[in-house]
């Protein structure tokens, strides 16, 4: 059984994107542009509880049962056999509903905060299991693509299921991830369902053909072959008259120098790879793109190795 090593520990957490072109439930990458802050503080009474909620939203669920965070801080609890409970106070600089990854953040930030209380008995791979189980309560099964990104940053690949094996994947310097989150709203698991559970075998070839150029792309920065990968000729297709504007858009990007352009997640964000020199052109194509279709539009930027989740300073307090 474990006992406070610390009264109170703050972790933030990135964005992420999901799927990452070819890689449905495979590729996630962090998106350090927002996170998600989670406060815990140490309370003598077992259990997890609400306090404040701030930054895109006034108020969460309540229940561990209903809530990212609250599910995750009681798994590490949990675990730990800790002797005390903990209140989480949430800060959402992630959009809801925007496939950005926000509840998987919530979730990976509370779970290295509460971890932070104890002393940080637990590893990266431990944090991980932790924190899926905080993303089981928007989705079951979890979304291991965006919690393995927004924990551990940058591009990361999921190698195997069981027993769980993930690695940090090379990516290569001079690109930019660009991210714009259209006022539309996809729900997750209804996307999910209009998946067909049968797909042709050339398609599934063509798609690994796609995946493996990506990575492989990735591994020896050679652009070329990121292009040719960054493409989702499986998932996308079947899930593009969720945003009908999605073609436009990609050939918008495409047209200004993007090496790929495709959802994030299931949406209704849309990001985008692109060079360095053409990050500003490729952002505003995309912008344009959605408005003149009447679609507004919020753009974000970030480094393909985006920084993952942290412990964060909290402010000396004024004698």
């Amino acid at each position: 059984m474990r006992t406070m090593a610390v009264r109170q520990a703050c972790a933030s957490a990135p964005a992420s994107i999901g799927n990452v072109g070819p890689g449905f439930d495979i590729l996630g990458q962090a998106f350090d542009a927002v996170r998600d802050t989670v406060l815990a503080v140490g309370e003598a009474c077992p259990g997890v509880r609400l306090g404040t909620v701030t930054g895109l939203v006034a108020s969460l669920p309540d229940q561990v049962s209903n809530n990212t965070a609250l599910a995750a801080a009681a798994a590490v609890l949990d675990a730990a056999r800790a002797d005390f409970g903990v209140c989480l106070s949430i800060d959402k600089g992630i959009p809801l509903a925007a496939g950005m990854g926000g509840s998987a953040a919530s979730a990976v930030a509370a779970t290295v905060a509460v971890n932070a209380l104890l002393g940080s008995p637990f590893s990266d791979a431990d944090l991980f299991l932790l924190a899926l189980e905080g993303e089981r309560v928007a989705s079951d099964p979890p979304h291991w693509d965006n919690v393995m990104a927004s924990l551990l940053g940058g591009l990361v690949l999921a190698a195997r299921v069981s027993p769980p094996l993930f690695t940090k994947l090379p990516v290569p310097a001079g690109l930019t991830a660009i991210l714009l989150h259209p006022a539309a709203k996809i729900e997750t698991r209804a996307a999910r369902h209009l998946l067909e559970p049968r797909v042709p075998m050339d398609l599934v070839v063509e798609q690994s053909r796609r995946l493996a150029a990506f990575v492989a792309g990735c591994a020896s920065g050679d652009q070329d072959l990121i292009r040719a990968g960054l493409d989702d000729v499986l998932v996308e297709p079947q899930r593009e008259h969720l945003l009908p504007v999605l073609p436009v858009v990609k050939a918008a990007a495409l047209a200004a120098g993007a090496l790929g352009c495709s959802f994030s997640g299931s949406g209704p964000s849309v990001f985008a790879w692109a060079p360095d020199e053409a990050s500003a052109a490729v952002e505003d194509a995309m912008a344009w793109a959605f408005m003149e279709t009447g679609l507004a539009a919020r753009s974000y930027r970030a480094p393909i190795d985006s920084a993952g989740a942290r412990v964060e300073m909290l402010p000396e307090k004024v004698r």
